[in-house]
């Protein structure tokens, strides 16, 4: 790892499973921390089990073989070191406080009231290590107001409302095709743990950091104020318009979809210059933001009269090219992961198999730029347990002897 990453002298222990875990911990690890994953003896993270599957012969959808990794794995284990511990046993558990001890975070997203049974809840750690900052991602908050619902992404989307908004009117709720708790609870989970971090840097005290991916959510639909709409009776769902701001939307062309925004006047006035209907502007429908919002079918469907008879190319010409009028083709996630641009600026990455190289896949990258330091998922996942004689042996001190008596045994 370079040398100049933001986060370099920390070091965090990631108890965590699944994607918002994961993910968060990923991020520590990419801006320089030093991360180290605990899994039981085996492979605890049930992503290990989601196809499809890497190895030698390439990516396919079949039965994992030995050796192989999922491409989830691929993805969201990289830049930390992979340690096994069974923290149901006594000795398993001993481990994990003396190596919470030399911590500066612990992250985890266990179900709830796991902690407290594993006996690795805050109050244990903090105990044996008052600085450490302590990070938990549960799903609905803990304790949980729906306490026998997993925290899948779909539910949590349900619950929160964010799938009510999303749609069009006279269709059906729909999820968002991204998971989008899972992504973007960690991304306030590292706030909170950076937050914590400079906190501690005065007072020399950690401190529980709690995030939860309903109360994430829901302070993101809140953004929108769709109890104040919804009173004025306006849909949640609007589809891919948004009439507050019309013209606002995506529309038809003869070769996809184009995404338009002009609800600024003079943009209003260039996209009907466009349209070659400059009359528009002296419509009483539509000479006011005000009326424009009560017509917002109306002038959509003008709108996409005009876009339908040119391809993507000839309306971002007329509206962006000449205008200044914000245009863009819809692209496909296929498009975007081909990009050049982004793979230049970190934000996606050719994935790598530790042991096969290049797999043909990309994935996340790092979306964050510094100008005196630098951040990147740089380094390859560890097949399970491959720093255990790092941590184990260099942290820990333990002999190799010791160490393989734990092997032995079952505890790693």
């Amino acid at each position: 790892m370079s040398a100049a990453r933001p986060l370099e002298g920390i070091r965090v222990l990631d108890l965590t499973v699944a994607l918002a875990g994961p993910y968060g911990s990923q991020l520590l690890g990419g801006m320089g921390a030093e991360v180290i994953r605990v899994e039981a003896p085996g492979g605890g993270d049930i992503a290990r089990d989601n196809p499809p599957f890497v190895g030698k012969d390439g990516i396919h959808f079949g039965a994992r073989a030995d050796g192989e990794m999922s491409l989830t794995l691929l993805n969201r284990g990289r830049n930390k070191k992979s340690i096994t511990l069974d923290l149901k046993t006594e000795r398993g558990h001993a481990l994990l406080l003396r190596l919470a001890e030399h911590c500066d975070v612990l992250i985890e997203n266990m179900s709830e009231g796991t902690t407290a049974r594993l006996k690795v809840d805050y109050p244990a750690i903090r105990a044996v290590n008052p600085r450490i900052v302590y990070a938990s991602i549960k799903a609905f908050g803990e304790p949980s107001p729906y306490p026998t619902l997993k925290g899948v992404d779909i539910i949590v989307q349900a619950l929160s409302g964010i799938m009510e908004a999303t749609g069009f009117a006279d269709g059906p709720p729909t999820r968002i095709g991204l998971p989008l708790a899972d992504l973007v609870t960690p991304l306030y989970a590292i706030n909170g743990i950076l937050a914590a971090l400079i906190q501690r840097g005065r007072t020399g005290v950690g401190q529980k950091v709690e995030v939860s991916m309903l109360d994430c959510l829901a302070s993101l639909l809140a953004e929108e104020h769709f109890d104040v709409f919804g009173a004025a009776g306006y849909p949640a769902r609007s589809g891919n318009f948004h009439d507050r701001l019309t013209p606002f939307g995506v529309y038809r062309s003869q070769d996809g979809h184009v995404a338009i925004v002009a609800f600024r006047p003079d943009w209003t006035a260039a996209l009907f210059d466009a349209m070659g209907r400059s009359e528009l502007l002296h419509d009483p429908r539509f000479e006011q933001r005000e009326a424009r919002m009560r017509n917002a079918t109306a002038l959509n469907a003008l709108i996409e009269d005009w876009t339908m008879g040119l391809t993507c190319a000839q309306i971002e010409d007329q509206l962006l090219d000449q205008r200044g009028v914000p245009c863009a083709r819809v692209r496909s996630p296929k498009e975007v992961l081909r990009d050049p641009s982004l793979f230049a600026r970190g934000a996606i990455m050719h994935l790598q198999h530790p042991r096969f190289g290049a797999v043909g896949a990309v994935g996340m990258g790092m979306p964050i730029q510094f100008s005196a330091a630098t951040a990147q998922l740089d380094q390859p996942v560890m097949e399970l347990g491959a720093a255990n004689a790092e941590v184990y042996g260099g942290l820990l001190d333990l002999s190799e002897h010791e160490i393989a008596e734990l092997r032995r045994d079952g505890i790693i």
